[in-house]
């Protein structure tokens, strides 16, 4: 058992080297066998494709991501519809905060989804956040009309992009390597942005 641990960590970290070099798209499956020095034979012993290697170094942190987004989610979504206005950006804002502090305990593999995803099922991750955010700002705009606030009129498309920019402006501190700290004040100020304008446009 020791000796297919240390395998399959060898296959591991000679991956995770792989993708980041190449990307998913452009690695080489002979070329992550011969550095794990193992046959191609043995390797199929632990994943069926190259695909399944990568979902096996990305998708327990994607889901941790995820679950956190989700869970932030359905905090807001719970909560009397009285108190939804007062709640603005703060159950966002402490989920943000913890979904980076998880980041940077776990950059490599981040750096596999969030750069180096393209051609598999997880190059649409933030797309997938920036959807469910969509839903959700539809949902509440309904909330706020039920109060009888006047909530312009904004359309599925428009709040799409807003949201678009804030999700790929808070995984940009991975694209650009920012150092932790940095990125926890670059985080908070994107956030202060899109929060004052969505308070703008919605008047809450």
């Amino acid at each position: 058992m020791d000796g297919q641990r240390e395998t399959l960590a060898r296959i591991h970290q000679t991956a995770m080297d792989e993708f980041l070099e190449k990307g998913f798209a452009d690695s080489s499956l002979r070329q992550i066998v011969k550095n794990a020095g193992v046959t191609t034979g043995a390797f199929y012993g632990y994943y069926s494709s190259k695909e399944a290697l990568f979902t096996a170094l990305v998708e327990p942190h994607a889901a941790a991501v995820m679950g956190m987004f989700m869970r932030a989610q359905t905090a807001f979504s719970e909560l009397p519809e009285a108190e939804q206005p007062s709640h603005v950006g703060v159950e966002s804002s402490d989920c943000v905060k913890e979904m980076l502090g998880y980041v940077y305990q776990h950059l490599d593999p981040f750096r596999l989804l969030i750069c180096k995803a393209q051609g598999t099922g997880y190059e649409n991750f933030i797309h997938n956040m920036v959807e469910i955010e969509v839903e959700a700002t539809q949902r509440f705009m309904e909330v706020l009309r039920r109060q009888g606030r006047d909530i312009p009129d904004l359309d599925e498309q428009l709040c799409h992009i807003i949201a678009s920019g804030m999700f790929h402006g808070i995984f940009e501190v991975v694209v650009h390597d920012m150092p932790y700290d940095r990125a926890k004040q670059y985080v908070r100020q994107l956030q202060d942005f899109f929060l004052a304008g969505w308070h703008s446009m919605m008047g809450v």
